[in-house]
């Protein structure tokens, strides 16, 4: 990422990865200082154990709970929206062409228009969503619940946490509690930057600004590039 490094601690530079698209880092520091200081904070306290990692699994793990611990208190809040289009026909006015009448003669309601799209966190015009180790097609959920939110005026930014390749280097040396190698576990199929990377350069977010950020060694214990 180029001439972005001024809109976020310095200290997050080491131990996590920023891919901005649609500026939503600008939006971020200038209209949303607030959300986006609670979220760099939230980052900057961010510690993995090699115990979490080698239980985690599923949604409902301790890494996703460090999230909770620091952001439900602070306002933020998992929403699931639904609703239902309402169509109004109005017939144009006899020989105007172009003009049509402020009545409509007919109209539809299309149910279930948007059908149950939820987001992990959103606080005012924020949404924040942390994919640690699901399928990767989850990628293609979250893009499609964050760009329906902006359509609908719900939100104006998008930020996905989820975890940089270079974690790989970590799995590859533990094991698990059957002496199997994590890197079975996370795998390539799995939630991480590369999965996300190319649905945002192929616009899946449709016009929401993501930033998209990725976990790096330096947010496990005992795994920083100082080691």
């Amino acid at each position: 990422m180029k001439n972005c490094d001024c809109y976020i601690k310095k200290e997050l530079l080491n131990k996590f990865e920023f891919q901005n698209y649609g500026h939503a880092l600008e939006i971020l520091s200038e209209a949303f200082s607030t959300e986006w200081g609670e979220i760099q904070n939230c980052l900057e306290n961010l510690s993995i154990s090699v115990e979490e990692l080698i239980a985690a699994g599923g949604n409902e793990t301790a890494i996703p709970k460090k999230f909770d611990d620091i952001l439900y208190p602070l306002g933020w809040r998992e929403i699931r929206i639904t609703g239902d289009l309402l169509v109004k026909m109005y017939p144009r006015r006899a020989n105007q062409r172009g003009r049509f009448s402020d009545e409509p003669f007919d109209e539809k309601t299309i149910k279930g228009y948007i059908d149950g799209h939820n987001i992990d966190f959103i606080k005012d015009k924020v949404a924040f969503d942390l994919e640690w180790n699901s399928k990767d097609q989850t990628f293609d959920r979250d893009l499609l619940a964050m760009r329906t939110y902006f359509d609908c005026g719900l939100i104006e930014v998008g930020i996905i946490v989820t975890r940089a390749k270079e974690l790989n280097d970590v799995f590859k040396n533990l094991t698990d509690l059957n002496g199997k190698s994590l890197i079975s576990k996370y795998g390539a199929s799995t939630t991480w930057l590369g999965k996300l990377e190319y649905r945002l350069k192929s616009r899946r977010n449709g016009g929401c600004p993501i930033l998209a950020i990725g976990i790096k060694k330096a947010c496990i214990e005992g795994y920083g590039d100082d080691e």
